[in-house]
């Protein structure tokens, strides 16, 4: 076994990819015990900076878990690919034993009694929970902050945002707190704090990884899924968190082990489709657009076929549809909390917005809007007709100051909600279909950006594999670590 007295040994731990930890740990190079305590270390050593991880188990009764592990694989008996791997789970998701505060005064109380379906997954696979990964109130706004814990400050500099709403998992996989972590995604909470970040983030096919609720039936268009640092380490969670479950009907029968394996793949002649900001619809922070095209030169370089691509449907009506569907979805679900005068004040104005927007609008305005979404799939399925992955940027602005709500303004460009600034996410949430947010580089300023890759509905293997080309041509994630890791 190692020696963590030897503080470059530990070092080494938490450097590890998520694949080679697991292959460590089977090997018995390193114990259980050791890992939780590295990053245990880890924790204690950057988390007061960045504020990412939150509700954090006591110490010893973590490395007393990991012990149990210890003594199971020397029985001969592993729980699976993440034996021994500590995890915090984001706090909109329930975990047994800890609250779903959601980021609000009025659940931070709020002790869930059971798992959500992927966190059973995880933990059936052998993590242990450490503690939960921060995120807005309600995951409302890709921005991390809450009146319960705090912000969550960017790895790249912590005068800046994490984005969100994952934000606390990208910051956390950043800063080598977690070796990966889950998230969950409705307007880019994958995609966007992953671009802030310098890690991956993929938001997969609506029903890969099966999300219980009240309702079951009705498509949501918030969907979770994997974060991790390299390609085969997002890979190997996605085994871990995807495959049917009956207590959702509309979750996906595929196998999960379709996503293990060799992951290489030759892209010459993949057909590469570039949207840049859709003609023009989309206002763009200066240095965002030039950065993915810099990036997409890596795909030119193995051979892949890359063009400008048109996205042939007007993109406004694809935002106003989606902007009624949330309204109805997210409304529908803080409107008992809203019509309580006596509550409603402790909802933030994002919030509010959602269940007020929602009030306005009749069950025809819903099909409505819900046809145009199902028009767009239609659509999109045609532009995989003509290419293989198309490509948009992961965010329209850089990571900004913490103490920013949400930009006001874009480029000179006013923006009239919360979230319209994030409206480069929505046409890949609207679809249904994966997409995949990969590092493209830093601007003059040293903050990151990240583009997305997205793919044709139960494409999540053929994104895998052209993330995983993209990563062996750039290597962004370990060529360029916070300045905070170097102490």
């Amino acid at each position: 076994m190692s020696d963590l007295r030897n503080p470059a040994v530990a070092g080494d731990i938490v450097g590890l990819d998520a694949v080679a930890l697991s292959h460590a740990i089977h090997a018995r190079k390193l114990s259980c015990t050791e890992v939780m305590g590295a990053y245990l270390d880890q924790i204690a050593r950057h988390n007061p900076r960045v504020n990412a991880l939150v509700a954090l188990r006591d110490r010893s009764d973590l490395l007393e878990e990991a012990e149990g592990l210890d003594g199971e694989l020397a029985a001969g008996r592993s729980r699976g690919w993440m034996h021994g791997f500590p995890q915090a789970i984001k706090d909109l998701a329930a975990a047994k034993g800890f609250a779903t505060t959601q980021g609000s005064p009025l659940f931070k109380d709020e002790i869930a009694q059971s798992d959500a379906i992927f966190v059973e997954r995880m933990k059936a696979a052998g993590a242990i929970i450490v503690g939960k990964s921060n995120t807005p109130e309600f995951g409302l706004g890709s921005q991390t902050f809450n009146p319960v814990f705090g912000a969550t400050r960017n790895a790249y500099d912590q005068s800046k945002t994490a984005g969100g709403s994952s934000g606390g998992a990208a910051v956390a996989l950043a800063m080598r707190m977690l070796p990966v972590a889950d998230g969950s995604d409705h307007a880019g909470s994958l995609r966007n704090p992953a671009a802030f970040n310098n890690v991956l983030g993929m938001r997969p096919g609506y029903g890969r990884v099966p999300s219980s609720g009240d309702e079951v039936f009705i498509p949501q268009m918030g969907v979770a899924g994997p974060m991790a640092r390299t390609t085969r380490d997002l890979a190997a969670l996605l085994a871990v968190q995807s495959g049917y479950d009956p207590r959702v009907p509309l979750s996906i029968r595929e196998e999960p082990a379709a996503f293990l394996g060799n992951l290489k793949r030759d892209i010459a002649g993949l057909r590469i489709g570039w949207l840049g900001d859709l003609g023009g619809h989309l206002p763009m922070e200066d240095g965002v657009l030039s950065l993915c095209r810099e990036a997409l030169k890596a795909f030119e370089e193995m051979g892949a076929r890359v063009e400008e691509a048109s996205l042939g449907f007007d993109p406004e009506a694809v935002w106003q549809s989606w902007t009624r569907l949330r309204a109805w979805q997210v409304g529908a679900s803080l409107a008992p909390i809203h019509a309580d005068p006596a509550r409603r004040d402790l909802l933030k104005p994002e919030a509010r917005h959602e269940v007020e927007q929602g009030l306005k609008l009749s069950a025809f305005d819903v099909m409505k809007a819900s046809n145009l979404r199902s028009s767009w799939y239609q659509h999109v399925r045609g532009l995989f007709e003509r290419y293989d992955v198309l490509v948009l940027p992961s965010a329209q602005v850089f990571p900004f100051a913490v103490e920013t709500h949400w930009p006001r303004e874009i480029a000179g460009r006013a923006m009239d909600t919360y979230h319209r600034w994030m409206e480069v996410v929505i046409p890949v949430t609207m679809s249904g279909c994966p997409a995949i947010s990969v590092p493209v580089g830093f601007n003059a300023a040293g903050l990151p950006m990240g583009m997305q890759l997205w793919g044709p509905n139960h494409a999540e293997r053929l994104l895998l594999e052209t993330a995983q080309a993209y990563e062996d041509a750039t290597g962004w994630v370990e060529k360029r670590k916070p300045a905070l890791l170097a102490g």
